[in-house]
């Protein structure tokens, strides 16, 4: 039966994590689109713990009957009128723009919708490189970390958009304490072939950020799964790459490999997803329905201390 795979352990934020997190200033957010019941409890959850001072952004009369609900103090809280998930989004990337809030928290509202908001050319939150999404996985018991990128927004990305991934992961990396990060650029094999293309393109990608073009890092590739983190794996198979079996940061192919990645450690492992997009002015927390209030917790964290070293 498949359910017995799947795991029992309960999902914890990493300690470690939050141990960073509230050492530093809690950076204000705007919560887009916040009436909703889940979104209102992970906002209350992350500003209870001292990671965000929420600005509220939403329906008014929602908002207050689930803070209400929850039992949470808002008097003293911003709050923003917003009728629709378009306007919500609007009036949070005008507050980035403004330099009001320094990160953005996803709420009842569809990724594109927001993302929407972010990209557009004259009022959005453009930095010049790609947005790109990068999930932290933690597991129980355990102080070990491993990224992975991007399993969310892009969906079969060129060379060039993975050297843009590639950068926002090494300065994610740089914000948590790694000061050369190593990033395995994944296929199915460590050989380069043309009938495996995305071995090319790791190649490419590799080359390219030895030559300078993503700095502070250290990328090897194209690897396998296995040789990516697996020391024993690596020897076994004569790679000597410095990045090989040491992975710190996964760069996939393409979404589904992320997403069946990120999902198989989640649901076999019992790992906490902390996810960020990166690449705008200001880290995206950017959480769902599903997700465990650990993860969502994990994802303020993450934004804290982000938003705190590249401030």
């Amino acid at each position: 039966m498949t359910d017995s795979l799947l795991s029992t352990n309960t999902v914890e934020c990493p300690q470690y994590l939050l141990d960073q997190a509230q050492g530093l200033p809690a950076i204000t957010t705007a919560v887009v689109n916040a009436g909703s019941k889940v979104v209102m409890h992970s906002a209350k959850m992350a500003a209870d713990e001292g990671l965000i001072t929420p600005v509220l952004v939403g329906d008014v009369s929602a908002i207050q009957a689930l803070a209400a609900e929850l039992a949470w103090d808002i008097s003293n809280i911003r709050v923003i009128q917003a009728g629709n998930e378009d306007q919500a989004a609007a009036a949070a990337v005008a507050l980035a723009k403004g330099r009001e809030v320094a990160s953005l928290m996803k709420g009842n509202i569809h990724t594109d919708h927001l993302l929407k908001a972010v990209i557009n050319k004259e009022l959005g939150l453009r930095t010049g490189r790609r947005l790109s999404h990068v999930f932290h996985m933690s597991v129980p018991n355990s102080t070990a970390a491993i990224c992975i990128t991007d399993a969310v927004i892009n969906v079969a990305p060129s060379v060039n958009i993975k050297l843009d991934i590639a950068r926002n992961a090494t300065s994610l990396m740089h914000a948590i304490g790694y000061e050369q990060p190593k990033i395995a650029v994944l296929s199915a094999t460590e050989v380069a072939t043309p009938s495996m293309p995305s071995s090319i393109e790791a190649q490419q990608v590799v080359k390219a950020a030895r030559a300078g073009e993503v700095e502070g890092a250290l990328l090897g590739g194209p690897f396998a799964f296995d040789n990516a983190v697996s020391p024993a794996a690596a020897k076994l198979k004569g790679i000597t790459d410095p990045v090989a079996g040491k992975a710190d940061v996964l760069l996939v192919p393409n979404i589904e490999t992320g997403n069946a990645l990120f999902k198989q450690m989640v649901y076999f492992m019992g790992a906490a997803a902390a996810g960020l997009v990166l690449g705008a002015t200001v880290p995206i927390i950017l959480t769902s329905r599903a997700d465990p209030a650990a993860a969502r917790l994990a994802s303020a964290a993450l934004a804290a201390i982000y938003a705190n070293k590249t401030a």
